[in-house]
């Protein structure tokens, strides 16, 4: 197993340039799937979340093929099969979009409970029950979600704590019903409402994404279409908070600065000097940023994944730091690792103290089974005297593909050891 090898004390300088969103990908692949036709998409994500799922995708007659990098084809016209393997789905939480993708194809999904990150209780019940709304049986036997139906029926719809993940699987199924489904209280990420471009492009008759009501109304059939997927915010909110909290002056190049609205008001308020431009953040930190308290919600609140990012860059500010989780209820899994480094925190339920120390050292820590907590050590790693080891950073790659090369293209010193 690799490690990731890190000296602490330098500054990051330089320009980088983000890749396309896993979030957005995830969501973009499973509908591509939808058509009956070939889809091209540009700017898929090298990560290894990306691969898994257009693995599983593989196993029930999705055809993808790779034409060169961070960019696929995605024909869905052969999907035959409605039971994808346990040992890829158990990986991957997002593979769970497959159940809206095979109920609205072929009216019988048969799928494994997924897996994913350990942050705390995400139940698929949310999905479940937006499945029956649209007229599905939905049951769950032996570790497998069991869905059958006839044409799905459109139906109003209210989604549970906005949830991300049931908006993009009403999304897929609604598609493809009959009639009319109303979405209320949806997600209103970014990433929402790319997937919405790209099924409008195939055919499909979505409108409201981006707010808290999405209409859809359902066709007959989708087709292939070309579609771009838009840069990773959360990537681009790391490299920020990374930019800040070593005192550096970082460009960060295809970014969105309007998917990043609170977090750089926060990085901000840390002391933080954000310029924004159409497609370029430009941030300047300080020797020892601001302590600054932060709420995670739903977007267009601050993101529960940048989260245990801001929480390492404020175990070195000056002042006392309160964060606040609403999101998911385990997420502070780094948190003992953090206390290795000298990281001085107090966890009281959904709630983060975090008591600003003039130094972290380095320590031998272990990624938690969370994507964003193990890149949380990775950049505390940064600004910790000595060397820094950061053991299962296989985490940390579902997310970002090879951060230690951009990284190290900014001056860190950090490497990848087998």
């Amino acid at each position: 197993m690799a490690v990731f090898a890190v000296t602490g004390g330098q500054r990051l300088r330089g320009r980088v340039r983000l890749d396309g969103s896993k979030n957005s990908a995830l969501a973009i692949l499973a509908g591509s799937a939808l058509g009956r036709g070939k889809t091209i998409l540009h700017n898929v994500p090298e990560y290894t979340d990306a691969h898994i799922l257009c693995d599983i995708l593989s196993e029930i007659g999705v055809s993808v093929r790779f034409i060169r990098p961070g960019t696929y084809e995605i024909d869905g016209s052969c999907v035959d099969r409605c039971r994808p393997s346990y040992e890829k789905v158990r990986q991957l939480r997002a593979s769970f979009y497959t159940a809206g993708l095979l109920l609205a194809r072929l009216g019988v999904a048969e799928v494994p409970f997924p897996g994913g990150d350990v942050i705390g209780a995400r139940g698929i019940n949310f999905h479940l029950d937006g499945f029956r709304a649209l007229g599905a049986d939905a049951v769950v036997e032996h570790g497998y979600v069991k869905l059958r139906a006839g044409r799905l029926r459109g139906a109003s719809f209210y989604v549970g704590k906005a949830s991300h993940g049931t908006t993009v699987n009403m999304m897929l199924a609604a598609s493809l019903a009959e009639g009319t489904t109303i979405l209320e209280n949806a997600a209103r990420d970014p990433e929402i409402v790319d997937l919405a471009i790209l099924l409008n492009s195939m055919g499909a008759r979505i409108r409201g994404a981006g707010t808290g009501t999405i209409k859809i109304e359902g066709v007959d059939k989708l087709y292939g279409a070309t579609h771009e997927i838009i840069p990773d915010r959360l990537e681009a909110g790391t490299l920020a908070i990374a930019a800040a909290m070593t005192g550096g002056e970082v460009i960060i190049d295809n970014a969105v600065p309007e998917h990043l609205r609170t977090v750089l008001i926060d990085l901000r308020a840390a002391g933080a000097e954000v310029d924004e431009y159409e497609s370029v953040l430009r941030v300047r930190g300080l020797e020892r940023c601001r302590a600054a308290d932060i709420e995670t919600l739903a977007y267009p609140g601050f993101p529960t994944d940048l989260q245990p990012q801001f929480v390492a860059m404020m175990t070195r500010a000056d002042g006392v730091s309160t964060i606040v989780e609403t999101r998911f209820e385990s997420r502070f899994g780094y948190a003992d690792e953090l206390r290795r480094m000298g990281a001085d925190l107090q966890v009281d339920r959904d709630t983060i103290i975090v008591r600003g120390v003039e130094r972290l050292t380095g320590a031998p820590v272990e990624a938690p089974r969370d994507i964003r907590g193990g890149v949380a050590l990775l950049l505390a790693g940064l600004v910790a005297e000595g060397e820094t080891e950061i053991h299962c950073i296989e985490y940390i790659d579902r997310g970002y593909h090879r951060i230690e090369t951009k990284l190290a293209s900014l001056g860190a010193k950090v490497r990848r050891v087998d």
